[in-house]
């Protein structure tokens, strides 16, 4: 079974928005810091947006007001709301399992593209 599989990528017009979401099959999932990473063409995989354990939320600053991480602990799931999405958002959207026990994993990940 794979820990980790996103859906919900795909082509977007800019200011449009796409909802990422990630099914998890893993243990401890609510014990978990949950996270959904990014990697353009030629850039470094960034860090989006994290959320904790108990919900706290952080953001990358391009993406603040713009995109909303969530979780349902009741689904092992995790999603990324995105709004108002620009060229610039266009990348392959990861998935990530903060360590528990030494364990961490990452999804396969889903590819966006914002384009007219």
């Amino acid at each position: 079974q794979v820990p980790l599989v996103e859906s919900g990528g795909g082509l977007v017009q800019p200011g449009g928005s796409l909802k990422l979401s990630c099914a998890a099959s893993i243990r401890y999932f609510s014990s978990r810091d949950m996270a959904w990473f990014r990697q353009a063409p030629g850039k470094l995989r960034e860090l989006v947006a994290r959320i904790t354990s108990g919900g706290r939320t952080t953001y990358v600053d391009s993406v603040k007001g713009r995109f909303t991480i969530s979780r349902d602990n009741a689904k092992d799931a995790v999603h990324l709301q995105m709004n108002s999405v620009k060229p610039e958002d266009t990348a392959v959207y990861y998935c990530y399992a903060d360590s528990w026990l030494g364990i961490d994993y990452w999804g396969q990940g889903t590819q966006v593209t914002v384009s007219s």
